[in-house]
């Protein structure tokens, strides 16, 4: 993209199809509103509501869909767009796009590309550069959902029954507070790794303070196998063949994802068991992306690009200096058999996969249908 601000790499999101298949003796979900939170992965337009410049407002995003740049760092749609069509409810209005009640009746999108679990000033603190970090962070769309929430509902009561009643997609987020250090070339183990606790904390907050509010459904996605992420593959290119597992992804940077996964997912079952009436799924984008770059062609996607970007400039991996594409790019003529779109975000077709795959149970660690939300 013409900015790099756009860094975005992981995100998640679970919910079951309204008629989807659920454990015996539970009726299928229905709720009213989605809530999302989280960066690139997630963003379906606030970026682009204060950076009218950026890439995703010009071809070729959005080709394969909307036919039309949206401000989604995508050919299409992203997995928020698919659980939202499954809940049948509209595709989530932008929280920067909004001006009344009426446009997040059914939900808002607060997602931000290239936004961090932690502050813009903690990345000051750094010493980083903030011109691709913007000041959107997970505390501050927190806020803003506050904000929407008073102008949905003028009572305390009218209130809780908007969070009993609505599915809230967290994240995915973190993933931009690894990358924006690693794209930096900041030391990974004296720098980088240490960050983990830190976002897991943050990312814990967040969830809390939803739950205080009264939200009875949460799912809390883990970060992609960045090893097996073309502009990774890139920047961390070996001659070592021991550096990379049989599918040609990057050890050492999946074992970050990895652990990174397990602190967020130890952080959620503390909070389930404080917390036990509230439904609260991990959505394992890790597995779902590991599973189709390791068996392409088993779910569609051609083998001889698995970790190459649809849309780049060139390289082995088709994603070289830039962190996205855009008119004179190396553009693939089928990005539906393609797992990356630019290098750093998925195809429409990937995010499908992960979508579906969520919300039929394959890539979440419980069922996802709460009786507050049938209730309500």
């Amino acid at each position: 993209m013409a900015s790099p601000l756009t860094l975005v790499l992981p995100f998640f999101v679970l919910v079951v199809f309204p008629y989807a298949a659920v454990s015996a003796g539970q009726a299928s979900c229905c709720y009213k509103r989605l809530f999302s939170l989280g960066d690139s992965i997630t963003d379906t337009g606030n970026l682009a509501s204060v950076a009218p410049n950026i890439s995703a407002l010009a071809f070729p995003y959005g080709e394969t869909f909307f036919h039309r740049p949206t401000g989604r760092f995508c050919d299409g749609r992203l997995i928020v767009d698919f659980i939202a069509e499954a809940l049948k409810l509209p595709l989530l209005t932008p929280f920067l796009a909004g001006k009344t009640a009426e446009d997040f009746k059914q939900g808002a999108n607060f997602a931000v590309s290239g936004a961090t679990a932690l502050s813009q000033q903690f990345f000051k603190d750094m010493g980083l550069d903030l011109t691709i970090i913007p000041p959107f962070s997970l505390d501050v769309q927190v806020e803003w959902f506050q904000r929407v929430l008073h102008m949905l509902g003028p009572t305390e009561q009218d209130r809780k029954d908007i969070m009993s009643s609505s599915v809230f997609l967290m994240g995915e987020i973190g993933g931009n507070d690894y990358n924006h250090p690693f794209f930096q070339n900041r030391s990974f183990e004296d720098e980088i790794k240490p960050l983990v606790p830190k976002v897991i904390e943050k990312i814990e907050n967040a969830t809390k303070v939803l739950i205080g509010l009264g939200a009875k459904a949460i799912i809390v996605p883990g970060n992609f196998p960045i090893g097996c992420i073309p502009r990774y593959l890139t920047m961390f290119q070996s001659n070592n063949p021991s550096d990379y597992d049989a599918t040609g992804c990057i050890r050492w940077l999946n074992d970050f994802a990895e652990e990174h996964n397990r602190a967020l997912r130890l952080m959620l079952d503390s909070i389930r068991s404080h917390d036990p009436a509230v439904t609260i799924v991990y959505g394992d984008y890790y597995d779902a992306i590991l599973e189709v770059t390791r068996s392409p062609q088993k779910h569609g996607f051609r083998k001889d690009v698995a970790l190459t970007a649809c849309c780049g400039d060139g390289g082995p991996h088709n994603s070289g200096t830039l962190f996205s594409c855009n008119a004179t790019s190396v553009l693939c003529p089928d990005p539906s058999k393609h797992i990356s779109w630019d290098g750093l975000h998925l195809t429409e077709a990937a995010y499908q996969f992960v979508a579906y795959g969520m919300m039929n149970g394959q890539y979440a660690d419980r069922p996802f249908c709460s009786r507050n939300a049938d209730s309500n």
